[in-house]
């Protein structure tokens, strides 16, 4: 992202000093009551279920904590009030703006809420808040009561898988999702934390949440050491197993990914670590940035989407309040690392065939992205599954999520991850993946699930 950062860290830096002298300011960039969680839940309906909807995407106003705030919220196209969807809440950087968030800034649309918009497909209800003086204080908890009070707001309205409520946010926005984290573990299902620190505070941060921290080796704002702090809060909260994760060389320009191991089921923790400056979209091997280049959107949008749910029943729920606890989830990390991913059986003990593949594309310039929701359409459960499709010519996977796929272009096979590879009757998983092309954003014509052919939705 090319939004003049290496002039104003400077003037970040002495912002930085001064955050973390008083504990409440925090840095400047220029990119344009919780309850124990160890129980957990299946997804329960929001009241917005089955209603038609008030809320039209666009900018929003509320008044919290005596205040009148503004957001900005994007409502899927083709919304369906009795599917609940999930949640990104996305936070603003300091002297950012959810107006910048939610357009994009100079990348475009292909960074619109860190780049996870575009790789929804309109599968996410997305949330820009805007913060006072444009950050984040958290002064006596009123942006947490803001976040609650916004998606009270959305929930009554809108249908809201509550087990799927994620939080992200980069620099001072990371700072405000670490808090977040803290306080409202029961809430959010996983935060992403980009070059972030403690300055918007942390009340409680004693329990679990699913934790992703993406920091710069030699960030001259906030030091690594700010997040490497706040990922480890959540390596114990979560109890996984103490490590020194691997960091690349500086020089190196690269990027290394690790996924702790031990930790409690549902609630991993992955630390990705980049050769590089204060940024939230670094390029492998590049100094520049780019949020169309970046590979920190595709690997947020793996983390988050690894979560699954039971579906919902669409009746709403007794009240908007969001405080369902989140549901179970295995807790193998979708990210590259050292840790080994458990690959399904080499045959799968029943349910081979009859099956149901619906596939939507997103195109671009030179890109894409293709969704693909495979749903067995048989009487017996699919334990382990691998499905096969050829892409056009000219297209190459650049990175997916909920599926390992191999090769890359060409006869495509992508087989299930730990968490997803049994199919009851009936049921649906959705994996998908980011791609260049070469002119041709075409999907396959055919799939084959276990070597059976696939009705084509």
């Amino acid at each position: 992202m090319k939004l003049r950062q290496r002039t104003i860290f400077t003037a970040v830096a002495a912002a930085a000093l001064l955050v973390l002298t008083t504990g409440r300011m925090a840095l400047s960039d220029s990119l344009g009551a919780t309850t124990s969680s160890s129980t957990v839940a299946a997804a329960a309906a929001t009241a917005g279920c089955g209603k038609a909807p008030t809320l039209r995407s666009g900018s929003q106003t509320i008044t919290t904590s005596g205040k009148s705030r503004t957001w900005i919220l994007r409502i899927p196209d083709n919304y369906d009030n009795n599917r609940p969807y999930r949640l990104i809440m996305a936070y603003h950087w300091l002297n950012g703006t959810a107006q910048i968030v939610d357009s994009g800034g100079s990348d475009g649309a292909v960074w619109a809420y860190y780049g996870l918009k575009q790789l929804s497909n309109n599968s996410t209800i997305f949330i820009a808040p805007q913060g006072i003086n444009n950050g984040w204080g958290n002064t006596n908890g009123e942006d947490l009561t803001f976040t609650d009070d916004v998606l009270k707001r959305v929930e009554s309205d809108l249908c809201v898988d509550t087990t799927q409520r994620f939080a992200m946010g980069w620099s001072y926005g990371g700072s405000m999702s670490f808090a977040v984290a803290c306080a409202r573990p029961t809430v959010f299902r996983a935060v992403a934390v980009y070059s972030g620190a403690q300055l918007s505070g942390c009340n409680g941060g004693t329990q679990p949440v699913a934790y992703m921290g993406i920091h710069g080796t030699h960030d001259s704002v906030l030091n690594i050491s700010n997040g490497r702090s706040l990922r480890d809060r959540f390596v114990t909260n979560n109890g996984c197993t103490p490590m020194t994760p691997r960091e690349p060389a500086q020089g190196s320009l690269t990027h290394i990914i690790t996924a702790y191991s031990g930790c409690r089921a549902g609630y991993p923790v992955v630390w990705a670590a980049f050769d590089g400056d204060h940024t939230p979209s670094p390029n492998d091997g590049s100094t520049s940035t780019s949020g169309a280049r970046t590979w920190t959107s595709g690997e947020v949008w793996k983390f988050f989407t690894q979560f699954q749910s039971t579906s919902p029943s669409p009746s709403p729920s007794p009240s908007a309040s969001p405080s369902s606890s989140p549901s179970a989830s295995p807790s193998a990390s979708p990210s590259s690392s050292p840790s080994p991913s458990p690959s399904p059986s080499a045959s799968p003990s029943e349910g081979s065939g009859a099956c149901r593949v619906s596939a939507t594309v997103n195109a671009w310039n030179n890109g894409l992205t293709e969704n693909i929701a495979i749903t067995n359409t048989g009487s017996s459960a699919v334990n382990g599954w691998s499905l096969a499709f050829t892409l056009p010519g000219g297209q190459t996977i650049t990175n997916g999520w909920n599926a390992t796929y191999s090769p890359t272009s060409g006869q495509v096979t992508a087989t299930n991850v730990s968490y997803n590879g049994s199919l009851a009757p009936g049921a649906t998983t959705e994996i998908g993946f980011q791609a260049t092309h070469t002119g041709n954003a075409a999907k396959p014509t055919a799939f084959t699930l276990n070597g059976s052919p696939c009705t084509i939705a």
